[in-house]
Formats: structure tokens, C-alpha cells, sequence
């Protein structure tokens, strides 16, 4: 097996495919050619908490990676809701309504049992457990069926090492460039930053066993392979982790006030216009994480989509703390967009001129 000790998910990602590049194999798969490592390999995570990567190639879309683990703690698997936040995300839905293996779903609700609940408790009461372990994978649902969505990721294994909590998460099939160093590095890193609120403990390593780890080709192609001394604004402190929870007083007062305003989140904030939303702070109760990153990153993704993108900036600039690694990273993401959009209104234009030269 592949260990990959890292700092966070930037060091990661430039390990990681810098060792596929050098020693993964070619194989097909039923979507396209994928080079594949020859062995499991496990990512290991000092500071998971460290979770929005900034490499320029990847362009990750910070809006969409946390509105999925925000959606995911609520326990949802709507298709809509989500996927205004990538349009492409419907695909893998068998009935356009809902997906099967939605993790937040199979989390709180598919096993007709809260296991994040249950979890909390056990890792309360019995601090050593070596059997506090949630499951995604459903062997009635999953093994052996035929469909689009079934899980990746199969279960996640806690344990409370020196009044702190690592977190093993254990991956079937994992694409590197769309899910362990994307969208998996923020929302099973939110999974664990919850669970340690709620048991009252800091957080410690995350570990990701990944069975089959692979990149496609066309996208590892158009990624590239990324340079092996990356500037990393989390070593150089140029931005810092925003907390889910900002004040541990808050939290005791009321174990269930950060889950109650992401399942509020999603229900008012999902189904009419983002643009249009005129948030009133007193729905919510005192977790800031809502008014300084999450409800200010709806609000600018509306814009957004309206195209008005120097208004989205705005929004972020304006509302969202400094050195703040989200309001960072969609500063950065939305910056592209002017930049595209610049370039393609310039090749645009130079194409006129050549047809006007021709005639």
C-alpha cells in the first residue's frame, strides 16, 4: 500500500498525482480510459480542517464543495437543491429526484436510524470504542444492482486517540482529481470537525483508504501534472480555516444548533432564486459560520449566475472575514470567470475582424 503523509489536501493533491503520473497504469473503464495506482493507497491528512484546494488547474468550485457538506450534514438527497450548485450533478441520479447514494442521507436517515446521533453518544460514554463505525455502503441496495449511483465511500471508522479524533474513511473507487482531493477532502473534513464539536474534542488526522485510485486520462491531461513545491497560502498563512463552530459555550448551550441551521439552510434557502433571497439572521440561531461564510456564498453564487460577476466579488469582499480560506478561494474562482470570459470575448472579437478582413 501507498501512504501519503501530507499537511492538507494541497500537499496532497501535488503528491498524489505526481505518484499516479509516475506509476499508475493505463486500464479502461465504462466511462473513459483512467490511470489507475497499482496499489491501495492511503492518504493521511495532519490538518484536515485545512480543506479548500487553490491549485489554479484544478479550479475547484469552492461554492459547490461546501454547500455539499453542508447538505450532506443535513442528512438530504434532493437532487434540486444541489445541484444549483453544479448543473451536472443531476446525471447521476436514476430518477432526476433523488440520489441513492446520497452519504448525508445514508448518514441520518436511509439505515431508519440517525448514525451520527448514535455516534455521538458511543464516542461519549465510551471514549476507548474501537467499534464506532458509520456505513454508507447497504449491501440490500447496492450489491449486485444496476443503476448510476452507488457509493464510493463505504463507511468511516472514529476513534478517540490521546482526547482527540482521527477518522478513517474507507473508499471503494476513488477519482483523485474529482473526489479524494476535491469534493472528499471537505465534506467527510466537516464530517469530522462536527462529530469533535459535538463530543466536546479537537480534531486530529483523517485518513482516506482509497482501494482503487485513479484519474481519468482526458482530465489528468488537462489538469497537468502539478508543480512539486507548490506555494501553499495555508503553510504561508495567508488564509486560515473558518470553524463550523466558532464558540464552544454556544455549542454546549445547544448541541443541536449547528445541524438545526443547516437543515433550516436547506430548506429556505432552495428553491427560489438565490439572487432574490433577503436572509433574516433571527431564523437562524448564534452559529456564525452561516452569516460569515455559508449565507454570503449563496447570496454571491445568485449573483453569479445572473452573470454579474464583479457584484459577486463584492458580495464576498464585503461580507465575509479576512485571511478567511472560503472567501479566498471563491474570490479566486470567480476572478477566473471575468478572465475566461475576458479571453473569450477577445477571441470573439478577433474572429470578426478576420471574417470582415475576408469579405
Amino acid at each position: 500500500m501507498k501512504v501519503i503523509l501530507s499537511r492538507n489536501v494541497n500537499e496532497a493533491y501535488v503528491v498524489g498525482l505526481r505518484s499516479l503520473d509516475a506509476y499508475g497504469d493505463i486500464q479502461d473503464s465504462r466511462v473513459g480510459q483512467t490511470k489507475v495506482h497499482p496499489y491501495p493507497v492511503s492518504t493521511v491528512y495532519a490538518y484536515p480542517c485545512e480543506r479548500v484546494l487553490f491549485n489554479e488547474k484544478r479550479d475547484a468550485n469552492p461554492f459547490f464543495h461546501l454547500m455539499e457538506g453542508l447538505w450532506m450534514l443535513a442528512g438530504c438527497n434532493d437532487v434540486e437543491w444541489i445541484s444549483r450548485y453544479n448543473n451536472t450533478f443531476s446525471q447521476f441520479s436514476d430518477n432526476g429526484i433523488t440520489f441513492n447514494a446520497a452519504y448525508g442521507y445514508r448518514w441520518r436517515k436511509h439505515f431508519n436510524r440517525d448514525q451520527l446521533d448514535e455516534l455521538v453518544k458511543m464516542l461519549k460514554d465510551e471514549p476507548n470504542t474501537r467499534r464506532a463505525v458509520i456505513s454508507m455502503w447497504d449491501p440490500y441496495a447496492d450489491f449486485n444492482q444496476s443503476g448510476k449511483d452507488f457509493p464510493c465511500n463505504l463507511n468511516i471508522a472514529f476513534r478517540i486517540r490521546k482526547d482527540k479524533l482521527t477518522m478513517t474513511v474507507f473508499n471503494r473507487s476513488n477519482d483523485i482529481i474529482w473526489g479524494a482531493y476535491g469534493a472528499n477532502a471537505v465534506h467527510m473534513s466537516m464530517l469530522q470537525e462536527y462529530i469533535a464539536a459535538r463530543v466536546g474534542i479537537e480534531i486530529d488526522r483523517y485518513t482516506q483508504v482509497s482501494n482503487d485510485y485513479h484519474a481519468y486520462v482526458e482530465v489528468l491531461n488537462r489538469v497537468g501534472i502539478p508543480d512539486p513545491h507548490p506555494m501553499d497560502p495555508y503553510e504561508m498563512q495567508e488564509v486560515k480555516p473558518y470553524p463550523l463552530i466558532n464558540d464552544p459555550a454556544i455549542w454546549k448551550e445547544n448541541l443541536d444548533c449547528f445541524i438545526a441551521d443547516t437543515a433550516l439552510f436547506h430548506k429556505w434557502c432552495g428553491y427560489s432564486s438565490p439572487a432574490n433571497y433577503k436572509f433574516d439572521m433571527k431564523r437562524f440561531s448564534l452559529t456564525p459560520f452561516f452569516s460569515d461564510i455559508a449565507i454570503p456564498m449563496v447570496r454571491a453564487w445568485g449573483v453569479y449566475k445572473k452573470k454579474d460577476y464583479k457584484a459577486a466579488i463584492t458580495i464576498i469582499t464585503e461580507n465575509m472575514p479576512d485571511k478567511c480560506d472560503w472567501k479566498v478561494a471563491c474570490r479566486a474562482w470567480l476572478l477566473r470567470r471575468i478572465e475566461r470570459n475576458a479571453t473569450r470575448n477577445a477571441e470573439k472579437g478577433r474572429g470578426r475582424q478576420k471574417v470582415a478582413h475576408d469579405n
